[in-house]
């Protein structure tokens, strides 16, 4: 259909003052843009930027994919079908949890949602506690504040898997967005018996979870839980579940990053809310200087991942007494080594144990798994792989085989009570890690260095690509289809060979993703995002030093850069 006449066709259906004005006000571009096409419905849900159109986040949208949920999930469970639901901090995402929940109870699905805003990982739990047929949560995770998403469960509390998005997308594609849409108010539904909140004691239950995960055991150890914390939840959901865990756990001296205390989509001391980027550290930096703090943690909006800086006290980073930013890469393998060497300690590893990452997670990871005698098992860019790896493992009674879960955008997860990545546990890991080397006089960029000396200096760093709108989305697909053309090396490192994910690989599904192995155990990875308009380019480098890593991870840089 015409792009101009599905944008009259809104201009005349919409209800909504606030998006009748912002057509009013588009441009032919805006149009275009907005219009032409459907936002993407997959294993990740929805994202998008949040205003009208079918290419927008809106209560439209929200509806129209509700409506294509509870076609499948009435398809599959009948009249015993339910959902658990929640949302963050982001602008409407309360809004759209409502909308989302008023379709779910005029198709008679009983529906659960949390009363306030909660972290994602809650959401897996609660289908997962509750019993439920799906979960939904509105979150765009660490995008920027025009982003808002909708993210889907399965039964197992795991993000759905392709089969299951192709079949819910077929169910949302039948759908007149207007008239096909069955719908309560959020009120008629609590009214009606049909939405319910969920109640305190699954928050309880969840957290006591979290507190089992500690590799700390009674009589085994004393730790000095009086190390100078400072936390910023980045004005998203973590701040209750976060401090709620570390007080019961002993961590009383936390100082909060008042700025990004209180949830407020807006994020107007970090516009890009993602603890990968600096720049959303910056605040969190100068409370740690002030407080003359021993850690900073930053979770973002969603609380599903976490990102660290630690005092450099001996200055192997740069000035001795600066704090340095760990990457998540760094933060994941540091965890990996302490969860290894503490159950070893504790007698707790299973006798065939498994850590999870993704393939453009370091394979340093696999060094360190292997040097105790743990299995690695790479799986597709996605936490949902890895929450689909610890079900596999469940379903044959093999679930205390699972240890560990990582992935190079700060995201772990130490036990199977969800399916997803989960920033409470994270940090609440990280701080006893954390404490735990304190006692013994040891920072963790110390030991750091010490497992760089025993495996090898490593550089992992991440490029990403921004490319806006219709013509953006045709470029990435050009740039992707330069890199299958040939190369035989980058920035001087020759190619020794190419994994090409497109066609399914080692039993992975299909994925648009390619991974250079390149020489001295170093590789290049490109993949679109799944959830934003950029490429990404992941970089690993193995070098006797930082400075020498840096030099060719930059001319690796200057040369895929040169390709577009």
């Amino acid at each position: 259909m015409d792009i101009y006449k599905i944008y009259n066709i809104w201009c005349g259906r919409v209800k909504d003052e606030e998006l009748q004005n912002e057509m009013l006000r588009m441009s032919e571009q805006d149009i275009e843009d907005s219009f032409y096409r459907n936002l993407a419905f997959g294993t990740g849900g929805l994202r998008g930027t949040i205003g009208a159109g079918t290419n927008r986040m809106n209560v439209y949208t929200v509806a129209k994919a509700s409506q294509g949920l509870a076609d499948y999930l009435v398809k599959k469970y009948g009249d015993k079908a339910s959902v658990a639901i929640g949302y963050d901090s982001r602008i409407k995402s309360d809004v759209f949890a409502k909308v989302a929940a008023g379709v779910f109870a005029a198709n008679d699905i009983t529906v659960n949602i949390w009363p306030n805003l909660l972290p994602v990982p809650t959401v897996s739990y609660a289908v997962r506690y509750l019993h439920a047929s799906a979960g939904v949560m509105i979150t765009a995770s660490h995008n920027p504040s025009k982003y808002n998403g909708y993210k889907v469960y399965g039964d197992d509390g795991c993000q759905i898997t392709t089969e299951a998005a192709a079949e819910i997308l077929s169910e949302i594609e039948k759908l007149d967005i207007f008239d096909d849409i069955k719908q309560v108010t959020f009120d008629e539904g609590v009214a009606s018996g049909k939405i319910a909140y969920i109640q305190d004691e699954v928050l309880t239950a969840f957290i006591e979870e979290v507190k089992n995960q500690s590799m700390l055991k009674d009589g085994d150890i004393k730790v000095n839980k009086d190390v100078a914390i400072v936390y910023s939840p980045l004005n998203g959901t973590g701040l209750v579940p976060v401090l709620r865990t570390l007080k019961e756990t002993g961590y009383t001296n936390i100082t909060v990053v008042s700025e990004q205390e209180k949830p407020d989509g807006n994020f107007p001391t970090c516009p890009y809310p993602n603890p990968e980027i600096k720049e959303a550290m910056a605040l969190g930096m100068e409370y740690a200087k002030k407080c003359n703090a021993d850690l900073l943690l930053a979770t973002d909006p969603d609380c599903d991942r976490v990102g660290i800086a630690v005092k450099d006290e001996k200055g192997l980073r740069g000035p001795a007494g600066e704090y340095a930013l760990l990457s998540g890469n760094e933060t994941g393998i540091l965890l990996l080594d302490y969860i290894c060497s503490r159950r070893i300690a504790t007698g707790t590893m299973p006798a065939n144990p498994v850590m999870v990452k993704t393939i453009v997670t370091s394979d340093m990871a696999t060094q360190v798994a292997d040097n105790y005698g743990v299995r690695t098992i790479d799986c597709l860019t996605g936490f949902k792989f890895i929450g689909e790896q610890i079900g596999l493992m469940e379903a044959k009674g093999e679930e205390d085989n699972y240890i560990f879960g990582m992935e190079e955008s700060y995201g772990y997860l130490t036990g199977g009570y969800v399916r997803d990545k989960d920033a409470v546990d994270g940090a609440f890991m990280i701080c006893e890690m954390f404490a735990y080397y304190a006692t013994q006089g040891i920072g963790l960029i110390e030991k750091l260095e010490e497992l760089y000396q025993k495996y090898g200096y490593r550089l992992n760093t991440l490029h990403s690509y921004e490319f806006d709108g219709a013509a953006g989305a045709e470029k990435i697909k050009d740039i992707m289809k330069s890199f299958r053309g040939e190369i035989t090396s980058f920035g001087g490192q020759k190619i020794e060979k190419l994994i090409d994910y497109l066609p399914g690989v080692d039993g992975l599904p299909k994925s648009d993703v390619l991974k250079f192995l390149i020489q001295d155990n170093g590789s290049v990875v490109v993949r679109p995002s799944g959830t934003e308009p950029k490429i990404k380019f992941y970089i690993s480098v193995t070098a006797e030093s930082m400075s020498e890593a840096a030099k060719v991870e930059k001319k690796i840089v200057e040369e895929l850069e040169n390709r577009f």
